[in-house]
C-alpha cells in the first residue's frame, strides 16, 4: 500500500532576534551551530509575517499564522485557549484571563517595579499550592480560578466588564507598572491584584522561597483575555490528520481547537531543562498513524525575555541537535516527507519581548535533502536576503503543505 506523505513543522519560539555587541554584530542564529536548520535552508527559506497588523505580537496569533489560521479573524484572545488545554470549558458569558504568578518589587514611593513575569521560575508544584490558596479567596460572584503550569494559570470571569484592558508582564521586565494599576482601564482587576499582595507577601510557598535565596511569587497579574473562539478543525481544512507536541498550555489549546491530537512526552517543561530528545522521538513516533506533527518548543523564547544571550544560543543549538536532528534521522524510514523549521516570532534578547518583525522559515523535501550540501545559513540575514516573502502569514502552510485550506 502507498504510504501518505509526512509532514513536520518544528517551531523555536523566540528563535529570531537583533544583532548584538557582545555577539560582534551577530544574531545568536549566526552564532550558534545549526548544521540541519542550515541544511534545510539551503533548499528553501524565507520570510513570513505571522503577525497581523494592529495585533499584539504574541505566540497566539503568531502560531495560529503559523498553523494557517488567519489570527485577525480566529484570534479573540490568549487566555480561552490555555482555558481549553487545561479541560476549562468556557461559557459564553466567560471571559477567561492568563493568570501569572510574577515578581513584584512595591517600592516606598509608590513604584511597582515587575522583577519577573514568571515568579522567579516557579514550580509547577510550588505553584498549584499557591493558586488552590487564591482560589479559596477568590472564588465568589462568578470567579473562578483553575491552576496551570510553573506560573502560567487561569482566572475565568463570568460577566465580566468589557472596559478591562490589560497589559503582559513579560512587556514590562524592570519597569513600574504602577501607572498601569492606578489606570481607569485596570480598575476592575486591580483589585484582585492588590488582594494576592496580602495572600502571597508570607505564604509559606514563599517563604521558603526566600529562605533559599529565590525571588517570592508575590503577585497574580491578570492578561491576555478573551472568550472562547470557533475555529474550523485541521483535518476540514487541510485533509490531514495532525498532531501538536508542546509543553505550554496556549499551544495545546489551539491544537485541542483545532482538534489536533496532543501528544504528551515525558519531561517536556516549556524552559531550557524540556526533553528535547523525547519530542523528536514522539514526533516520529506519532507519524506512524498521523500525516502531519507540530512540534514547539519554548526554551528560546524564554531565554529571550529573560534576557540571556548564551542560554539562548544553547536553545537553539539543542531545538537544531537535539529535536530536529532526531527527527530527520527518524523521518528517512517514510516514502515521502515535507519538513519545515521556524521561528514564530523574534524574540530580542534587547528588548525581553516579541518584536513585530517578519520571522524567518525554512523547509525542504525529503527528496531535496538526500545528498544536499549546506550552501546556506538558516538566520535573520539570510533569509531576507532569499527575497521570498509571505506578508500574510497564514498563506505559508497552504504552500508547505500543497492544499488551499480554509
Amino acid at each position: 500500500m502507498e504510504q501518505r506523505k509526512k509532514y513536520v513543522i518544528v517551531v523555536g519560539d523566540g528563535m529570531g532576534d537583533y544583532p548584538l555587541e557582545e555577539l560582534n554584530g551577530k544574531t545568536p542564529l549566526e552564532v550558534a551551530e545549526t548544521p540541519n536548520m542550515d541544511r534545510i535552508a539551503s533548499c528553501h527559506m524565507g520570510t513570513v509575517t505571522t503577525i497581523p497588523k494592529g495585533m499584539e505580537p504574541g505566540s497566539d496569533t503568531a502560531n495560529l499564522s503559523l498553523m494557517g489560521y488567519n489570527p485577525a479573524k480566529y484570534h479573540t484572545g490568549r487566555a480561552p485557549l490555555e482555558a481549553a488545554s487545561i479541560g476549562v470549558d468556557l461559557g459564553q458569558n466567560d471571559t477567561a484571563f492568563r493568570m501569572n504568578l510574577v515578581s513584584i518589587d512595591r517600592k516606598d514611593d509608590g513604584k511597582v517595579i515587575m522583577v519577573s513575569h514568571s515568579g522567579g521560575d516557579i514550580s509547577t508544584a510550588e505553584a498549584r499550592i499557591i493558586v488552590n490558596d487564591l482560589a479559596a479567596e477568590f472564588e465568589k460572584d462568578g470567579i473562578r480560578v483553575f491552576p496551570g503550569i510553573a506560573y502560567r494559570h487561569l482566572f475565568v470571569w463570568n460577566n465580566a466588564p468589557e472596559a478591562i484592558r490589560t497589559i503582559a508582564p513579560h512587556d514590562y521586565l524592570g519597569q513600574d507598572v504602577s501607572g498601569f494599576l492606578a489606570s481607569a482601564e485596570a480598575a476592575y482587576i486591580y483589585p484582585f491584584v492588590e488582594k494576592s499582595w496580602e495572600i502571597l507577601e508570607n505564604h509559606e510557598v514563599n517563604i521558603a522561597r526566600r529562605n533559599n535565596g529565590k525571588l517570592s511569587a508575590n503577585s497574580i497579574w491578570l492578561w491576555g483575555q478573551g472568550k472562547k473562539p470557533s475555529m474550523p478543525l485541521f483535518k476540514d481544512c487541510f485533509g490531514l490528520r495532525g498532531g501538536i507536541i508542546s509543553a505550554v498550555d496556549l499551544l495545546n489549546g489551539i491544537g485541542l481547537y483545532l482538534g489536533l491530537e496532543l501528544i504528551h512526552v515525558e519531561g517536556a517543561t516549556g524552559d531550557i531543562h524540556t526533553n528535547f530528545i523525547g519530542k523528536g522521538q514522539e514526533a516520529v513516533k506519532v507519524l506512524d498513524k498521523l500525516d502531519f506533527v507540530f512540534v514547539h518548543v519554548e526554551a528560546p523564547d524564554e531565554a529571550g525575555h529573560a534576557g540571556k544571550v548564551d542560554e539562548k544560543i544553547k536553545a537553539i543549538e539543542y531545538v537544531d541537535n537535539m529535536v530536529l536532528g532526531t527527527i530527520l534521522d527518524g523521518l528517512d524510514k517514510f516514502d515521502d516527507y515535507r519538513i519545515m523549521v521556524a521561528s514564530d516570532h523574534y524574540t530580542p534578547i534587547s528588548m525581553k519581548t516579541h518584536s513585530m518583525d517578519p520571522s524567518l522559515f525554512a523547509m525542504a523535501d525529503k527528496a531535496e535533502l538526500q545528498g544536499r550540501a549546506v550552501e546556506q545559513s538558516f538566520n535573520e540575514k539570510e533569509t531576507i536576503a532569499s527575497g521570498i516573502s509571505y506578508n500574510e502569514g497564514y498563506l505559508l502552510i497552504k504552500d508547505f503543505l500543497g492544499v488551499a485550506g480554509c
